[in-house]
Parts: C-alpha cells; structure tokens; sequence
C-alpha cells in the first residue's frame, strides 16, 4: 500500500472511529483492530489478536462475516468472528457490489492481513495525563 492510499484509508478509519475514543492499529490491506482494553505495545497487542483471529477458516467461525455500508460513499465494512476486528472496503474495489461479494473481498483481505500482520498505522487514543 503506498502512502496516499494509508492515508486515505487512515483517514476513513478516523471518521468511522473518532466518535468512539478508542486506540485503533490499521493493517496493510485494511483491517483495523480496536483496542478497547489498550495495553502498553498497541501495534503488538493488535498483531496478537489479528495474529489469532485474522486467518480465514472457511466452515469455521472464523469464515463468517457480516457486511456494513457506510454512509457517504465511504464503502463497506466487513465484521469478522472477533467483534474488535473489521476490515474496509473501498467503493471502487469489489468489481461486485453485492453483499457476498463484498464480504468475500474484504474476508479475503482480512486473511492476508491475518497472516502477513504489517501495521501501517497506530492511532493510540488513550489519554495521555497531562
């Protein structure tokens, strides 16, 4: 992912979760983790749990999904067996716009998040004491 399309996606990230307040680590092919409990290493925490719950078991839980569209154009957002993992669907990715379509990119996206865990970007949301 080059750096224009990060920071695009980085910024569809924060209108999603600014209302939210929580830290969130964002993944190469799009899938955030939300850290509601955040700890000390968030991209280490979120790896951790992308690590577990990012690779695809089609049959299992993990190959469920449910599909979300977004207000505004801003795409999809395809919801996964962990309800703190989420991945973003650009409206000009799927060449299929139907849910299943969707659904099956970004799981797929997901899976390649899951397995190859490069952070591309963390937004640590905790407050800071001063």
């Amino acid at each position: 992912m080059d750096a224009e399309s990060t920071e695009s996606l980085v910024e569809v990230w924060r209108r999603i979760l600014a209302p939210s307040g929580t830290s969130w680590v964002l993944f190469e092919h799009g899938t955030c983790v939300v850290l509601k409990e955040p700890g000390d290493d968030l991209a280490g925490q979120a790896s951790g749990i992308l690590g577990e719950f990012g690779p695809v078991n089609v049959g299992s839980p993990a190959g469920d999904f449910n599909v979300l569209t977004l207000k505004d154009d801003l795409g999809w957002l395809v919801t996964s067996h962990h309800p703190d993992v989420v991945t973003h669907v650009a409206p000009d990715e799927p060449v299929d716009p139907s849910h299943l379509a969707v659904g099956i990119h970004g799981r797929t996206k997901r899976h390649r998040d899951g397995t190859e865990l490069r952070v591309v970007h963390v937004e640590d949301r905790r407050a800071t004491g001063d």
